[in-house]
């Protein structure tokens, strides 16, 4: 029998102990430097109305999210790292941040409802740690917590192991279409070596 193959993320942690601490440090030793992090975030500000549902899906230490909630959206974080979730409640205490695979999480409200989000939010190349096995239930959870008008963004780098074709016919398998594709989160023309997907269900 072939053995589960493990999520990317994990198998790095599972390699190096310290490398969610150092990945932390470096984001906080980033913005202590001026630097601007929150390049993403700004773009998904712009999609959304203030006080929006904003998902942010493998959201690390916080940083999209995080900013997010600070402009007065209502943001939910996930990550399957409980270090960098631990990092995000210190950092932006604003937002919920949740333990969670993206293959098989679920946001519930106070009754148990699934909760459902105006826009979800990928960012840091976080779809191409997912195991080939994690791809389509991971997408199929974001879709169900995706609203019917809403919108999901997604932006990974190409030579990651996860083609943009394959990305894009996996989406369209699990009920999403794609609306736009540009090259960067500012949304210029596509291009070969980055992908920022925007999609909606259908």
């Amino acid at each position: 029998m072939t053995a589960p193959e493990e999520n990317l993320w994990l198998a790095t942690v599972r390699k190096n102990p310290d490398h969610s601490p150092n990945f932390a440090q470096r984001w906080r030793t980033l913005a202590a430097e001026g630097q601007d992090i929150f390049g993403e975030a700004r773009t998904v500000d712009a999609m959304v109305a203030r006080g929006s549902r904003i998902l942010d899906a493998g959201c690390g230490t916080g940083r999209i999210g995080g900013w997010l909630s600070e402009q007065g959206h209502q943001v939910v974080g996930v990550d399957l790292d409980p270090h960098l979730i631990d990092v995000a409640r210190v950092d932006y205490p604003k937002a919920q941040w949740q333990v969670g695979n993206l293959a098989d999480f679920t946001i519930a409200g106070a009754a148990g409802e699934r909760q459902e989000f105006d826009l979800i939010v990928s960012a840091g190349n976080v779809v191409t740690f997912l195991s080939e096995s994690e791809r389509l239930p991971a997408l199929q959870q974001l879709r169900e917590h995706l609203a019917a008008d809403g919108r999901m963004i997604i932006g990974f780098g190409s030579g990651r192991g996860y083609a943009f074709d394959d990305f894009e016919a996996d989406a369209r398998e699990v009920g999403l279409a794609l609306q736009q594709r540009y090259s960067t989160w500012n949304f210029h023309l596509p291009a070969d070596d980055f992908l920022v997907a925007v999609l909606g269900r259908k």
